[in-house]
């Protein structure tokens, strides 16, 4: 409660919605397909879509929007986002014994609108703050702030020792009630988090069944979580209508973890062609948060003291082999979403993860659909978000030029429209 008043004491009212809306866009890259449409209209009733029409449309007592001159495309979803996190330099781990979720709570209203000017509608957070995300996500469904439309996990679920137990690296004896409310160490333990979670608004789960890199100790080439562990939130998250997204660096919990009936893995750095098999049979999306990768590599390199102690040589190892399991995973046919995991990267600098994409061999328009229609599919939204069409949410965004031609323009967004509310003109 105090966090969404935090939220909420920052916020201003939005502006409503024009009843009917009628866009005329010079180029659509709709979602459904690679295919571009060249002067369309897109004709809107409040917050959803009623009809895309060839040409350009008298919009009689609507309300006009001219895009004629613009590349118009669905709103962008990022599918691994902390908008309640940022690194932004210091010492991480005195932050991480100050802070508390009332400050994240302050700078997460300045992370959400970032997020949505720079055309990314939708998001799927992936670790937080339990309460403190889901006040968030609350607080954007009201109105009461403007940001994403949000996905929440909440804190992810990790076993002793593992990526994300907050009680690594620091004195045994410190504690705090949060730091153990995600640890399981048994199948029983792991079922009562999810059933938890779910009663406190979360929309899915997120687990940590490899080590990770910007955590303390821990090994990301290895398999943390037990079988039936991993089985147990899995089993119980989808009984309750609930996707799980994995993070996995290692091979043997990238493998065991798809077979195991996940719906996501995040990194897959050690994936192989085996693993690439193992994700088109079970279904398994791809995200592989490139944008985190090459930055804390980068910061590996120049500023190690930006990073936990040993995160620093874990990411010089680690990040380099990302660029080589996106090219391997897309000529394979395994699914990718879009997804950036930017925690050393200011919110609002997404799309950048663009031109990564594309530097590792996807196709510009393969990129943009990762984005869009993959993202949507991955959430289980595709009726909702990720293409312009009819039913769907009117989120839509507009770039001057061609993003097939130079994908960098994704990240010099014009036009942002909302659920069929103007966000930036």
């Amino acid at each position: 409660m105090r966090a969404l008043i935090a939220i909420a004491v920052l916020s201003a009212a939005l502006p409503a919605y024009a009843k009917d809306v009628v866009i005329h866009a010079g180029k659509l890259i709709d979602g459904t397909s690679k295919n571009v449409r060249a002067k369309v209209s897109i004709l809107i009733k409040d917050e959803r879509i009623t009809k895309v029409e060839s040409g350009f449309v008298d919009p009689g007592k609507a309300d006009l929007i001219d895009l004629s001159s613009a590349t118009v495309l669905p709103g962008l979803i990022d599918t691994h986002v902390h908008l309640t996190l940022e690194i932004d330099g210091g010492n991480p781990i005195v932050k991480h014994v100050t802070r508390t979720p009332l400050n994240d709570a302050f700078s997460s209203v300045a992370f959400a609108r970032r997020t949505l000017e720079a055309g990314f509608t939708s998001v799927r957070d992936a670790g937080a703050d339990t309460d403190l995300v889901v006040a968030m996500k609350n607080a954007i469904d009201k109105g009461l702030i403007a940001g994403p439309r949000m996905f929440v996990s909440g804190a992810p679920i990790t076993p002793t020792g593992g990526h994300g137990d907050a009680h690594n690296g620091l004195d045994p004896d410190l504690t705090h009630p949060r730091w153990q409310e995600n640890i399981v160490d048994s199948p029983e333990a792991a079922r009562r988090v999810v059933r938890d979670f779910k009663r406190r608004g979360v929309d899915q789960i997120k687990i940590m069944p490899s080590g990770g890199v910007i955590s303390i100790g821990d090994d990301p080439t290895l398999q943390l979580m037990a079988d039936d562990e991993i089985k147990a939130v899995i089993e119980t998250a989808h009984a309750l209508n609930m996707k799980v997204m994995a993070h996995a660096h290692g091979k043997k919990a990238i493998d065991r973890t798809i077979e195991l009936g996940v719906d996501s893995i995040e990194h897959a750095t050690y994936a192989d062609a085996d693993s690439y098999k193992l994700f088109k049979k079970h279904g398994a999306y791809l995200v592989p948060t490139m944008l985190i990768a090459q930055t804390v590599y980068e910061v590996a390199k120049t500023h190690p003291e930006r990073l936990p102690p040993s995160s620093a040589e874990k990411a010089l190892v680690t990040a380099p082999r990302i660029t080589k399991n996106v090219a391997d995973a897309y000529k394979a046919g395994v699914k990718i979403a879009f997804g950036t995991d930017q925690l050393l990267v200011p919110h609002g600098r997404n799309a950048e993860e663009f031109a990564l994409l594309v530097k590792a061999g996807m196709t510009p328009i393969d990129a943009i659909l990762a984005a869009t229609q993959n993202a949507s599919a991955l959430l289980g939204k595709s009726a909702d978000i990720g293409s312009v069409q009819s039913g769907r949410y009117a989120d839509i965004i507009a770039v001057s030029g061609d993003p097939l031609a130079d994908i960098n323009e994704l990240t010099r967004v014009k036009f942002v429209m909302k659920g069929g509310e103007v966000i930036k003109r």
